[in-house]
């Protein structure tokens, strides 16, 4: 649940891959369910990659090219996660009842 004044950081960017914020104070509402799947979504995918990128480093047979693309692929899904973590860090920073109190 997004606080008051308090601005959700979505799961995507924008244009010039700007940050994407949402004010809400419904975390059932459309966006925010939306962006809550996205998330999910970009866990999975960072998972099936980490393990990927474990079998291709096990593999000796795993080519340059091959190992270029999963370290693409596993850039942009540590990216993603990045966003997920910074996102919902400040979700339980503004609704952690501890700070409430100072």
């Amino acid at each position: 649940m997004t606080a008051p004044n308090e601005l959700r950081l979505l799961p995507w960017s924008g244009p010039g891959d700007k940050p994407c914020y949402l004010s809400t104070d419904d975390p059932d509402g459309y966006m925010s369910r939306l962006a809550d799947n996205i998330e999910t979504v970009q866990l999975d995918t960072a998972n099936e990659l980490l393990e990927e990128a474990s079998e291709a480093l096990d593999n000796r047979d795993t080519s340059l090219d091959e190992m270029r693309c999963l370290v693409k692929e596993l850039t942009g899904a540590l990216r993603d996660i990045v966003r997920v973590a910074t996102s919902r860090g400040r979700l339980l920073a503004t609704s952690d009842p501890r700070e409430s109190a100072h």
